[in-house]
């Protein structure tokens, strides 16, 4: 009895850290994504990680990527957090979007978590479930 009540309190313990860590990494995609809505770039460009921000090197260049590669990044209508998984040594959290003209996208963003707290690692656009009518 003694084990199980230790088992349950540990598994209680991950599952509040994973909570946690997902409620810390969607303020992080949030606050990106309120950024890009206000056109400030420099603040975007904060929330990616060092790998990015040396990719890019600007502000301006990262924010037009951003415009023309991931509009619905850019000008999202509808923003639904799905499932946070580990993978490959990250995390992983799988996004629904809605942009301004009700195209549905699924997108995977890399987490990884820095001194400076989680940072956005690469953004990949997954292909869209049929939706049929």
């Amino acid at each position: 009895m003694r084990k199980w009540v230790i088992g349950m309190i540990l598994a209680l313990s991950m599952v509040g850290g994973a909570s946690a860590q997902g409620a810390d990494i969607e303020d992080v995609i949030n606050r990106q994504m309120d950024a890009f809505k206000a056109d400030d770039f420099s603040t975007a460009f904060t929330f990616a990680s060092p790998n990015i921000r040396n990719m890019f090197r600007t502000p301006e260049n990262f924010g037009r990527m951003v415009a023309q590669g991931y509009p619905m990044v850019w000008r999202p209508a509808e923003i639904e957090y799905l499932d946070l998984r580990e993978e490959g040594g990250s995390l992983k959290q799988t996004i629904r979007i809605v942009d301004q003209k009700g195209g549905v996208h699924l997108l995977d963003y890399s987490m990884i978590e820095t001194p400076d707290g989680w940072k956005i690692n690469g953004v990949q656009i997954l292909q869209a479930p049929d939706v049929s009518t």
